[in-house]
């Protein structure tokens, strides 16, 4: 019996790899190398989706680049359409939902607009009230849009109650937004990580059947 050390085996897999994705085993590292950076483009995207920030425009940007640095070996033209569509949902979804809450509870284009405002900052400067990652940030979001409509719609003449109404809604569904952008995030994140991956996992191994001679007719003969 043979048996293999690690290292061995680690490298015999490495070149079965490459081999599966049909190209020289150096190109194959430096796609390795590739699909590790969008990776990591992927995470940062996740959390500045987290701020309401356009995260999720550059992991489609991230996806683009990949495939252009590929040639398309991997991820292809229809991934990219299917990551853009998304990633314009996402956005129409967290804007939506972000003023739906507020205009559902009374507010005027002002105080929509004042939740909109205050959730930015409140996730640039009420996320330290917790100093949790992403937990932090969509606090202090939620925080910043119950503030700015309610500030907004308190000046243009509300009662506390209605102004406070207003502010309620306008976090709720900047919550529902955020929640949203997120787990079409963490999709896209998942089908870049399938897509991507620099093995061709589904490819058809052609089967070749060997030819058979035909046999030789066979005589016999007796006395």
């Amino acid at each position: 019996m043979i048996t293999l050390g690690y290292r061995q085996f680690l490298t015999l897999r490495l070149f079965s790899l490459s081999k599966s994705a049909n190209i020289p085993f150096m190109h194959w590292l430096l796609h390795v190398l590739y699909f590790l950076l969008l990776l990591m483009t992927d995470i940062v995207g996740l959390v500045l989706a987290a701020f309401t920030l356009p995260g999720l425009w550059l992991m489609l940007a991230g996806a683009a680049m990949y495939a252009a640095l590929t040639k398309g070996e991997y991820l292809g033209l229809d991934t990219l359409i299917l990551l853009l569509v998304l990633t314009v949902g996402a956005e129409i979804a967290e804007l939506v939902l972000g003023s739906a809450g507020a205009k559902k509870a009374g507010a005027s284009r002002w105080g929509m607009l004042g939740g909109l405002a205050g959730g930015i900052l409140g996730g640039l400067f009420l996320t330290a009230l917790i100093p949790i990652p992403i937990l932090g940030t969509v606090i202090g979001i939620c925080l910043g849009s119950f503030a700015g409509a309610f500030i907004i719609e308190l000046g243009l003449g509300q009662a506390i109650s209605q102004s406070a109404l207003i502010g309620y809604g306008a976090a709720k569904g900047k919550f529902s937004g955020i929640l949203s952008k997120l787990v079409i995030g963490l999709l896209m994140f998942i089908i870049t990580f399938c897509m991507a991956l620099p093995v061709h996992l589904f490819s058809k191994v052609p089967v070749t059947v060997p030819a058979v001679s035909p046999k030789a007719p066979t005589t016999s003969g007796g006395f």
